[in-house]
């Protein structure tokens, strides 16, 4: 056994029972691997400087797991796969066959089965997903607690890649503002099923097994059916683009999303650090959020560079200069130029007011009384307490929509 870092951990209490099996790259901190009841199973790999293991984690129980520059919060359970650029608050638990990439945040509680594969994924507290899913290229909320909670049946898929070869396609289950209080029905996402993104879709929903949704559904408490086509064969115009509104506005209210959740990550996540390791983690949710942000407004960047070429192939088909399809086109080839100058704008600034101040002192006087359990005391806040936060990130979220939607 000639790693030394396997030597450090070993000496700190961590528990790694085939030693000569396990691979930990010279730049991993062991200062960042907690020695508290912490196992690292046979054939795991462990790589990159940001990697951070907290207290009562396990690594590799069912499979070999690798993770690179990945940060795991305490108590969670990866048991067998490959996990990159990843964060997960707490409590979490990820079967085997996992491939989860970049941009993915796990919050508290928030768990899969195995075979599931992710990246730009955010999941809050309680979401569960079930076995055999692509799920990239999404938020998804609901639920009250681990027994009231979201769901994605096995099977399912989130189509994010278009014909035309773009990926403005990310999808929204729930929303922000209500989500974070841990208080909004939970949805259902029925297995052998799928949502051609970008799609939102409101709490309460059910969408039934077997259907591939397509539209938006903004109402809440709706059972979704998605049919199947008939057999037609049509001819196929390349790289234009239809539905351009929908396409634009479901990015912005997305981003916008994040932007509201960067005000929360920022001013309320690190009132519930309490040692290094928890502020390492806050600081990999925070970098990780701001991964997804910029993710997603380089993908609309590149939808709206498209744009031109569409246009022009519309206006070789058609004299009308002035068609819906075309002056669309130019809006949104307009508005994108603003929508940058926006975002950029919001992401500087801290988006605090007197709301955001007076729900903060809120959280700090729970914090005096209940401890720094994150999920524990979002669960106490009365109705009336949330709704000043809650009315802080809508603001947030509405001050960029109201600006740029088509």
């Amino acid at each position: 056994m000639e790693n030394n870092i396997i030597k450090v951990l070993i000496k700190k209490g961590v528990r790694i029972p085939n030693p000569d099996s396990v691979y930990i790259s010279e730049d991993v901190n062991p200062d960042r691997i907690s020695g508290e009841n912490v196992t690292i199973y046979t054939g795991s790999k462990i790589m990159g400087e940001k990697s951070l293991i907290m207290r009562g984690s396990q690594i590799g129980y069912e499979a070999p797991v690798s993770l690179e520059n990945t940060l795991l919060g305490e108590n969670t359970k990866l048991k067998g796969g490959f996990f990159k650029e990843a964060v997960f608050a707490g409590d979490n638990s990820f079967g085997s066959g996992a491939q989860v990439r970049e941009g993915t945040i796990f919050e508290e509680e928030s768990n899969a089965a195995h075979t599931v594969g992710l990246k730009q994924t955010i999941l809050f507290p309680f979401v569960t997903l079930g076995s055999l899913i692509n799920f990239c290229d999404c938020f998804m909320a609901g639920g009250t607690s681990r027994k009231d909670h979201s769901e994605v049946g096995s099977s399912f898929i989130h189509f994010n890649y278009t014909p035309n070869q773009d990926k403005a396609t990310p999808s929204m289950m729930g929303n922000v503002h209500q989500g974070v209080m841990l208080k909004s029905k939970s949805i259902f996402l029925g297995g052998q099923g799928g949502l051609v993104g970008p799609v939102r879709i409101g709490y309460g929903c059910i969408t039934a097994a077997g259907s591939i949704i397509r539209k938006n559904e903004l109402n809440n408490d709706r059972v979704l059916f998605g049919g199947s086509f008939k057999d037609v064969s049509l001819p196929r115009q390349f790289y234009v683009y239809k539905n351009v509104p929908h396409i634009f506005n479901n990015n912005i209210y997305y981003i916008a999303g994040l932007i509201s959740l960067k005000a929360w990550y920022r001013n309320i996540r690190p009132l519930f650090a309490y040692d290094d390791f928890s502020r390492g983690l806050i600081k990999g949710m925070q970098d990780n959020l701001d991964l997804c942000i910029k993710e997603r407004i380089y993908r609309l960047k590149i939808f709206c560079e498209k744009l031109n070429l569409s246009k022009e192939i519309l206006l070789s088909k058609t004299k009308d200069k002035k068609s819906t399809a075309i002056l669309i086109h130019e809006k949104v080839i307009d508005k994108f130029k603003l929508a940058e100058e926006i975002f950029k704008t919001s992401l500087e600034k801290n988006n605090l007011n007197k709301e955001s101040e007076k729900f903060i002192r809120v959280v700090e006087k729970k914090i005096e009384r209940i401890g720094k359990k994150y999920i524990k005391l979002i669960q106490s806040m009365e109705i009336d307490e949330c709704k000043k936060g809650i009315q802080w990130l809508f603001n947030i979220e509405q001050t960029i929509i109201n600006k740029l939607l088509i």
